[in-house]
C-alpha cells in the first residue's frame, strides 16, 4: 500500500499525525505532507475533525470565564466580565444556575473559584478585597469575608481556604466559618497549589528566579523556600502530580512549563508549551498552550513530552480535570470546552 514520506519519515496510508489526529497520511492527495481528515471523523476525546482540527463539545457560560471548579457533580465557572458564576451539570453541560457575586458588599470581578466539599468559594478580584462563599447545592450566598487586596487565587487544604492576593498577601481562612487564622506576606502576583500536606506559593512575578515558598498547611509555618527560573516571565498556574509541582510560566513571546521535585524544591525539567492554566488528570499533565493559540497540550509527566494538542475556544485561560473529562474555560469565547480524557 502506498504511503507518505513526511519530514524524512515514512508513514502508512491512513496514519494520523501523532499529536494532531485530524492530520492524516493520504498519498493520493499529498504524499509529502499531512492532509486534513474528512470532516466528521472521530478524533478521540469525544471530538470530531473539522478542517484538519479536532473540535469538542462547548457550552456557553457568562462573559470572560477565568476560573473553574468541580463539586463532584457540577462544573462551576467564575465569569470575570459578567461578574457571575455559572453552574453546569458535568455529564451534560446543561446550565442549572447563574449567580451574581458582583454586588456590594461581596465584591466584583470574580477571578478564581474553588470547592470545599460543601460550598463554592469565589475570589473577587476588585476591592474591597473579599471572597464569597455559596452553598453548592443551591447557589445561595452564605457569607462574604474580607481578605487581602485584589484576591486572585484559591486553594482548599481540606480544612482551610487559602486566598492569594496580587499585592503579595496570602490569607488562610477556616472554611467552616470564614474566620482568618493566618496572614502571610509573599511577593506580588502569587499562584498556589496544594500537595496534600503543604501549600506552595510562587511569587516574584516578572523577575527571575521566582520564589517558591512551601507552607505547612496545618500551621502556616514556612518549611522551605526555593528558586524557580521563570525566564523573565511570570508563573501563572501550578498543579501537583503526586511527586512533582508543575509550574506554567508565560512571557511576552514564550510559554514554558517547569517541573519541580516537591521533596527537595529542585527544578528537574523545563518544557515548551506552557503559559496558561495547568492540571493533572492522574496520568498526564494538561496545560493551556500560550505558544499555540486556542489550544491545550497533554504532556507525559516522566518526560514532559507533548503527546496531544487539542483545539478549544477563544483565548483559553483555566483548565480543570473533573473525574472523567478535561474542562477548559475560554475567556475570549464566553464558553467552556469539554474533552473526554
Amino acid at each position: 500500500m502506498p504511503g507518505c514520506i513526511i519530514g524524512g519519515v515514512t508513514y502508512t496510508s491512513g496514519t494520523s499525525e501523532t499529536t494532531a489526529p485530524c492530520e492524516v497520511c493520504q498519498p493520493a492527495q499529498n504524499a509529502a505532507a499531512w492532509t486534513p481528515a474528512v470532516s466528521g471523523t472521530s478524533c478521540g476525546g469525544g471530538g470530531t475533525c473539522n478542517g484538519g482540527a479536532c473540535t469538542y463539545s462547548a457550552y456557553t457560560v457568562g462573559r470572560d470565564p477565568v476560573g473553574l471548579a468541580f463539586d463532584g457533580t457540577n462544573i462551576w465557572t467564575a465569569n470575570l466580565g459578567s461578574e457571575t458564576v455559572t453552574k453546569l451539570v458535568a455529564s451534560t453541560g446543561a446550565v442549572v444556575g447563574t449567580y451574581t457575586v458582583g454586588s456590594a458588599p461581596v465584591g466584583t470581578a470574580p477571578q478564581a473559584i474553588a470547592f470545599d466539599g460543601m460550598n463554592i468559594w469565589v475570589a473577587n478580584g476588585d476591592d474591597p478585597g473579599t471572597v464569597t462563599k455559596l452553598l453548592a447545592s443551591t447557589g445561595a450566598i452564605v457569607g462574604a469575608y474580607s481578605v487581602g487586596a485584589s484576591p486572585q487565587g484559591l486553594v482548599y487544604d481540606g480544612t482551610n481556604m487559602w486566598v492569594a492576593g496580587n499585592t503579595g498577601t496570602v490569607t488562610k481562612l477556616l472554611a467552616t466559618s470564614g474566620a482568618v487564622v493566618g496572614t502571610y506576606t509573599v511577593s506580588a502576583d502569587p499562584v498556589m497549589t496544594f500537595d496534600g500536606t503543604n501549600v506552595w506559593v510562587l511569587s516574584n512575578a516578572g523577575s527571575s528566579p521566582g520564589t517558591l515558598t512551601k507552607f505547612l498547611a496545618s500551621t502556616g509555618a514556612v518549611v522551605g523556600t526555593y528558586s524557580v527560573n521563570v525566564t523573565d516571565g511570570a508563573g501563572v498556574a501550578m498543579t501537583f502530580d503526586g511527586t512533582n509541582l508543575w509550574v506554567s510560566i508565560t512571557g511576552d513571546d514564550f510559554g514554558v512549563v517547569a517541573k519541580v521535585l516537591a521533596s527537595t524544591g529542585a527544578t528537574v525539567g523545563s518544557y515548551e508549551g506552557g503559559g496558561g492554566g495547568i492540571t493533572f488528570d492522574g496520568t498526564n499533565i494538561w496545560v493551556v498552550d500560550g505558544e499555540d493559540p486556542d489550544t491545550v497540550a497533554k504532556l507525559l509527566p516522566n518526560t514532559g513530552a507533548t503527546v496531544g494538542t487539542y483545539s478549544v475556544g477563544s483565548s483559553p485561560s483555566a483548565i480543570l480535570f473533573a473525574g472523567a473529562n478535561i474542562w477548559v474555560a475560554n475567556e475570549g469565547g464566553s464558553s467552556v470546552t469539554k474533552i473526554a480524557d
